[in-house]
């Protein structure tokens, strides 16, 4: 296993993590990436804008999206993983469900998991105790297929809350530390605008457990159903909501338009300094 997944990536301080997608149909950038050059001239860029960690994906969650044989995956991925490895000092995140997929790219110099079914499919939650790198846990009601045909809910944060909790205990009984462990409430993922929206409003109460929140917003469709906005129009309302998730207390941002959103913390950043 390479040393480099041993990478220490502290938490509790403010993460920007950019989004390289090296596939054809995701939302917002399918196909903009999906070659070697072009996602290693997009990592340089996000490094340059101030990203703390590049997550790569190579499977799109967008609703409706079609599923990704397993070496197809692999095929995208681990080249994109090893050449920036190669020439950047970066944590990389592996954006995957698949068990092998997250193996072979820890093993080839990723050092994090993002896992939408939140290591749900068989085997994954011993593959990544093995591994030994942070798992960040995704809340999603249904799958990437199906997800957004009339998701419902007794109580949105009580049963997102849920969810977690129960995958938490799933991997601390592998033997995955508390300190590995991430939470992300999956914004758009099986949930209507309200569902989002009051997410938004009640981030905090997920911070009540100690672990650290990753929050994915960029270009989400709920702003686009809020605002009449096109996917290339969501900038501010991305940024609005990192303004009002990390005043609640969230610490890792996933986005897609790394140097505004670095740009926006750093002046919240600077203010909350003055208010001590």
């Amino acid at each position: 296993m390479s040393d480099t997944t041993q990478t220490k990536i502290d938490f509790s301080k403010i993460q920007v993590m950019g989004i390289l997608n090296v596939t054809p149909d995701s939302f917002s950038d399918g196909g903009s990436f999906n070659s070697i050059d072009n996602a290693l001239a997009q990592a340089e860029q996000m490094v340059k804008d101030g990203a703390t960690i590049i997550d790569i994906g190579g499977e799109s969650t967008r609703p409706g999206a079609d599923d990704v044989l397993e070496q197809q995956e692999l095929d995208r991925v681990i080249p994109v993983i090893e050449a920036i490895r190669a020439n950047f000092d970066i944590p990389i995140s592996i954006d995957t469900v698949k068990t092998k997929v997250m193996l072979e790219a820890v093993n080839v110099g990723a050092n994090m998991i993002n896992d939408v079914m939140a290591l749900q499919a068989a085997g994954a939650v011993d593959v990544a105790a093995q591994l030994k790198v942070p798992v960040c846990l995704m809340h999603m009601q249904g799958s990437p297929r199906t997800m957004q045909h009339n998701p419902q809910y007794d109580n949105v944060i009580a049963d997102v809350e849920k969810f977690l909790l129960q995958r938490v205990e799933a991997c601390l009984a592998a033997g995955i530390p508390k300190d590995l462990i991430i939470l992300d409430p999956g914004f758009g993922f099986g949930k209507t605008l309200d569902h989002n929206i009051t997410l938004l409003a009640h981030t905090s109460e997920l911070l009540k457990h100690d672990y650290p929140i990753l929050i994915g917003l960029s270009r989400k469709s709920m702003f686009g159903h809020l605002l009449n906005r096109d996917v290339s129009e969501r900038l501010a309302a991305s940024l609005a909501g990192v303004m009002v998730s990390v005043e609640q207390g969230a610490t890792i941002f996933r986005v897609h338009d790394v140097r505004e959103t670095v740009d926006s913390l750093r002046v919240w950043k600077a203010i909350k300094e003055k208010q001590k």
